[in-house]
Parts: C-alpha cells; sequence; structure tokens
C-alpha cells in the first residue's frame, strides 16, 4: 500500500537555476543524492518550493523527467500536478506517462477562490482521470481559499484520493481531521515549524522545506515523533528550530537555496518576481549552520 510508503517525511525538492537563469541539473542530481542519503523516505517534485509557477512546461516535464530518472527507484516519487483550471490540470495529467511516479501532489485551486463544493467536484474530477493517487494539498496562505476538515473528508471517500497536505496551521481544523478521518488516509503537514505537534497530535508526517537542506537531523525527529519518543524529538526539532525560522524570515524557497548553497549543495539563483534573501540574513543563516552538531 503507497500510504506506508509515504509515512515520514518527504521533502518539497527546490528547482535549482544557474547565473544564467537556466535550470542546474548537476545541482539538482545533487540535490536528489543529498536528500536521499540523509534518510528521506520521499521526494515531491515540481511543489511549491520548486518554483513550479515560474517554470514553462517543457522545463516542468524536464524536471520531473530527471528526478524520476536520479532517483532511480530508490525512493518514492510524488509529482505536483496542479492549478485553478480543473480541464488544465486533467489534460496535463493525461499526457504525462508517471512511469516512476509513485502519487501526485495536486493543491486546491488558487485565486480564483471557489466554494468547498467547488474545490470538491475539481478533486473529484481530477482523481477520476489520475493514474496514481492524489494527495490533496491545501495552503490557504498561497490559494486564498481554505479546504475545510468538512470538504477534506468528504473527499476522502472518494476513490483515487488517499490522503492530504495540509498547511492551514489550524490546529482545530487538523485535529477535526486526526478525528473523523477513515483509516488509511494520511494526513501530513506542511509547516515545517509545527510538525511536531501535528503528529504528537495523529498526523502521518510531513512533505518538508527544511528536511531537503538538513535530512538527517529532520527525518530523525520525524521518526521519533511516529515512535512517540518526544523526548529525543523534541532536542531534535529545537536544535532546528532557529533555522527554520531562517528559512522562512524572506520568503521560500529563497531562504532554503540559501541554505543550500551554504551547505555546498547547489547554488542559490531564484527566478523572478523572487529574489535571493538579504546579506545580512545570509550572515545570519551562515552563523547557524556552522553552530549546528
Amino acid at each position: 500500500m503507497i500510504q506506508s510508503k509515504l509515512r515520514g517525511t518527504g521533502v518539497a525538492l527546490i528547482t535549482p537555476f544557474n547565473s544564467k537563469g537556466e535550470i542546474d541539473f548537476p545541482g539538482l542530481e545533487k540535490l536528489i543524492d543529498h536528500c536521499i542519503t540523509g534518510g528521506v523516505e520521499y521526494l515531491v517534485s515540481l511543489g511549491t518550493t520548486g518554483e513550479s509557477v515560474s517554470l514553462s512546461k517543457e522545463e516542468k516535464l524536464d524536471v520531473l523527467n530527471f528526478t524520476i530518472e536520479k532517483n532511480a527507484g530508490r525512493v518514492p516519487v510524488v509529482a505536483g500536478f496542479g492549478g485553478n483550471s480543473t480541464h488544465g490540470v486533467i489534460k496535463d495529467i493525461e499526457q504525462f506517462h508517471f512511469k516512476g511516479v509513485d502519487a501526485i501532489l495536486s493543491v486546491s485551486p488558487f485565486y480564483n477562490k471557489p466554494m468547498q463544493e467547488g474545490i470538491f467536484q475539481h478533486y473529484k474530477a481530477v482523481a477520476a482521470s489520475a493514474p496514481k493517487p492524489i494527495l490533496l494539498y491545501n495552503v490557504p496562505g498561497r490559494t486564498a481559499s481554505n479546504m475545510t476538515a468538512a470538504t477534506t473528508l468528504r473527499l476522502a471517500e472518494v476513490e483515487n484520493i488517499i490522503g492530504m497536505k495540509e498547511a492551514s496551521g489550524d490546529f482545530n481544523q487538523c485535529m477535526a481531521l486526526v478525528k473523523n478521518k477513515p483509516k488509511d488516509f494520511l494526513l501530513i503537514s506542511g509547516d515545517d515549524n509545527i510538525t511536531l505537534g501535528l503528529v504528537a497530535y495523529g498526523f502521518d508526517g510531513v512533505i518538508s522545506v527544511v528536511g531537503q537542506a538538513f535530512p538527517a537531523i529532520f527525518t530523525e525527529m520525524v521518526r521519533q515523533s511516529l515512535a512517540g519518543d518526544f523526548v529525543k524529538a523534541h532536542a531534535l526539532h529545537y536544535k532546528l528550530n532557529d533555522i527554520t525560522d531562517m528559512l522562512f524570515a524572506e520568503g521560500n524557497p529563497g531562504g532554503v537555496k540559501c541554505a543550500l548553497e551554504l551547505l555546498g549543495v547547489c547554488d542559490s539563483h531564484l527566478r523572478l518576481p523572487l529574489v535571493l534573501v538579504s546579506s545580512a540574513l545570509k550572515d545570519k543563516m551562515k552563523e547557524a549552520i556552522n553552530n549546528l552538531s
């Protein structure tokens, strides 16, 4: 069952760029190896952190195919296919081969702000067309609409929908999901800084930003949380707490790209309208990483 493979830590991979703004494929390969050797349970390609909205259709296919190839079956791969046009999402899914992909992460429609019934019907249609299981993605801070617990629980009964990445930050909503979800429906944190708390509530893991920079520490924190050893998990959580705050202080993925550059994994270039983090934040991050032990 795919749900068991997606329990723990997935990482939302960045898309590295070179100084010319082109995709840095050697950097992406190095990042994939960094994450897998660091112990992550699975990779997520073409999510928000991957600047997917700044990639052309051809570039998206190149990034996803490259990730599948370099992963070489070592860990599961989740592919981001989402948008605010239901027809467009379905068409993109129908045109991809999905060899080497284990599941699809699909963000709730953004900008057009659908009602709850519209969100439900959107996902129902996407799930019916998809050759792989669907993970819902609720991130109100980016979509301008929240997928309520009631809507999520309706969708949890739809065939081919196996779980969700929840990034509302609403603990009451998260608890309602844990309390009322079907047994095998995955609940995945979309917020690094509250993952420990959400696992304690009953979540199954995280799709992480921080985890791709510091996979060994972060994945172990999640594993200890899932095992119920919160003494060990607390120590690991607070070991990364200040760095986690820094990584999001001036936006994502600027922060994690800066960290990955400081760690020697890949360069920190972004595509407009995103810009590099400030030199002051970079200096703070460098000091924090040097002091990490």
